[in-house]
């Protein structure tokens, strides 16, 4: 019997090492072959494996510029980042008592911030952020770029040492940083600029199910995509039908068969891409448009905007909004639109935890509050929010809200048609830096044609990749371009806004994004704007012809920026300036909203996607 059982062991003994001898084959093979397991092997014998950070990986990573040059990824000096730019003389005094906007309680319904006077935290996240489905978020964005501002003592380098720095994450992939004129990447102020990428692969692309777009749009192509969108676009459809919408129906209808206007009075119509068509929209807007405002929300997220700052614009639109009688109503089934409002940039200074580089709790509020308005209220429902809209200006608005608010009309600051921005359903926002809530129009205008001797003028922090690239190229190379970093405030010396006053061009490079004041202030000076941002939608497109009164110019041709503004005759120029005056109008805040005015603009971009993404059941 033992030995029996000695056989029988052995046998057994044998048929255990010949099945693992087959799986450690097998193992082998899978190895040999390169297959979707072809880490097996080293996982079975790997001990505790140590886990690389995102920017761990970013450290290693090189790439080659347009000259071939090696270019190792380093990681953001933060010293150099710097969040002021120019301020306006009487501001000065504000220097010296920097306030962090979390220490403030405000106790007014609309928040005058002094963003003149606060050093804006620069935030983000270095890591490639992932959705729910796996997909890369665009869930990324920059600093606020504080910038337009006349003057200026720089703010103590220690106070910029304690603000929370941001890895400026623009979603640039290499070929498409490959394209600029100097190294890619976003580079700080000073001698140790630091070059910071981010890979920005379409996943679909990757894996052939779409093509990639190009990495720049020009302003000619944007113009055929805004076309093609009335037939593209597709909005969601109301589950039920609504007497408002017949209304819309209506009203589209008769904007789309309006008889020819050539001539009117009060406009040069050179400047619209269909004047006609504008005037009759805007017609109907005032006859017909009724805006319902939520009442939910706690402040300051929801109701308390600031009414100071690069950010004001979304905080003056709230505040007259729901002070105006004749689009305001109360009765929600009578509302063609519902706003949603809440301040992106409050939403910002009251969740945002320094150093933490995660927004989760931002989305997670935004999506809070949709799911109370959804459950009190039907109108959300009945269309998926495709009725509602939002007036955001910060910077990472369009990546808060995609999460969050996909089908809304987003009229958005940062309109980068990288990032999201959809034509037909959103709105390009002017971003407009104001001084003096009480006083929104002083120092308004500049110089006329014929004193104004200097050809192009630029001065700001270097926020992002191109402004360095910029003053590289023309900072004290040539007596007729004014290309400056920030701008100090020396006596005798002039200031930015008497530099904005008697230039002829103004260079509105963009910062960390595509957005920045300075092509509102630009107009607001009567200095022709001279716009450097790859992709940048600029505000109320879909109603302005840019073209006429500003000069689009590719990042790729910053070498050649003297000799492109040379070549605009100065029969162009003078024509170009005095729409540039002519346009101002359609730009500027009053205390009480005046007839085409940057409020009705707005309102009217808002109302002209709304009308033309309705469709009947």
């Amino acid at each position: 019997m033992g030995n029996e059982l000695r056989y029988v062991c052995l046998v057994e003994t044998r048929r255990l090492l010949l099945l693992m001898g087959f799986v450690f084959g097998f193992i082998l093979f899978i190895q040999y072959f390169e297959l979707s397991y072809s880490s097996i092997l080293s996982s079975l014998f790997s001990t505790k494996k140590r886990q690389l950070d995102p920017i761990d990986s970013l450290r290693n990573q090189t790439f080659l510029n347009a000259n071939e040059e090696s270019i190792t990824i380093k990681p953001p000096d933060e010293k150099n980042l710097d969040a002021t730019s120019s301020f306006d003389d009487q501001d000065n005094s504000t220097l010296n008592n920097d306030i962090d906007p979390e220490d403030e309680s405000p106790s007014k319904d609309f928040v005058e911030m002094d963003h003149n006077s606060t050093i804006e935290r620069i935030v983000g996240n270095n890591s490639v952020l992932l959705d729910e489905n796996g997909e890369k978020s665009e869930y990324t964005s920059k600093t606020s770029d504080l910038e337009g501002r006349e003057g200026i003592d720089e703010v103590d380098e220690n106070k910029n040492k304690n603000s929370d720095l941001e890895t400026h994450s623009a979603a640039k992939s290499p070929s498409n940083l490959l394209s600029h004129s100097a190294s890619p990447g976003n580079e700080g102020t000073g001698s140790n600029s630091q070059n910071i990428l981010e890979n920005n692969e379409n996943p679909s692309a990757k894996e052939g199910l779409t093509s990639p777009q190009p990495a720049v749009v020009p302003i000619s192509q944007m113009k055929d995509m805004l076309l093609q969108s009335r037939e593209s676009f597709k909005a969601v459809k109301p589950r039920w039908s609504s007497s408002v919408d017949q209304e819309i129906l209506k009203a589209k209808s008769l904007i789309e068969n309006t008889s020819t206007v050539e001539k009117d009075p009060q406009f040069d119509v050179n400047l619209f891409r269909n004047f006609s068509e504008f005037k009759r929209s805007y017609d109907l807007m005032e006859q017909t448009l009724k805006v319902y405002t939520y009442a939910e929300g706690e402040k300051p997220i929801f109701h308390q905007p600031p009414l100071k700052g690069i950010y004001a614009s979304e905080g003056w639109f709230m505040k007259l909004l729901k002070s105006n009688k004749k689009f305001a109503t109360k009765n929600p089934k009578k509302a063609h639109l519902f706003y949603l409002p809440f301040s992106s940039r409050m939403l910002e200074v009251a969740l945002y935890v320094p150093d933490t580089h995660n927004r989760d709790k931002l989305i997670q509020r935004l999506s809070n509050y949709v799911e109370i308005i959804s459950k009190k209220y039907h109108f959300w429902n009945r269309t998926d929010g495709a009725d509602h809209f939002l007036v955001a200006c910060h910077d990472w608005a369009p990546a808060e809200t995609g999460h969050t608010m996909p089908n809304s009309i987003r009229a958005l600051c940062n309109s980068d048609i990288k990032e999201g921005f959809k034509f037909g359903k959103d709105v390009s926002l002017p971003e407009t830096f104001v001084r003096s809530p009480q006083h929104p129009l002083r120092q308004l205008g500049g110089k006329p044609p014929s004193q104004r001797r200097v050809l192009a003028f630029f001065a700001g922090s270097m926020h992002g990749y191109l402004r360095p690239v910029l003053l590289n190229h023309w900072e004290n190379k040539d007596p007729d371009m004014k290309i400056f970093g920030q701008l100090r405030k020396v006596k005798g010396q002039m200031s930015y806004a008497q530099y904005m006053k008697s230039s002829k061009y103004c260079i509105c490079a963009k910062g960390f994004e595509v957005n920045s004041p300075r092509v509102v202030e630009a107009i607001f000076y009567e200095c022709v704007p001279v716009i450097i941002s790859d992709n940048f939608i600029p505000p109320f497109f879909e109603t302005l012809n840019w073209e006429s009164f500003a000069v689009f110019v590719l990042e790729k041709d910053i070498p050649n920026l003297k000799s492109i503004l040379l070549s605009i005759s100065n029969q162009r120029y003078v024509e170009m300036q005095q729409r540039v005056k002519e346009v101002q109008k359609h730009f500027l805040w009053h205390s009480k909203p005046v007839k085409y005015d940057v409020f009705h603009m707005i309102l009217h971009s808002i109302w002209y996607n709304r009308v033309f993404q309705t469709k009947s059941l």
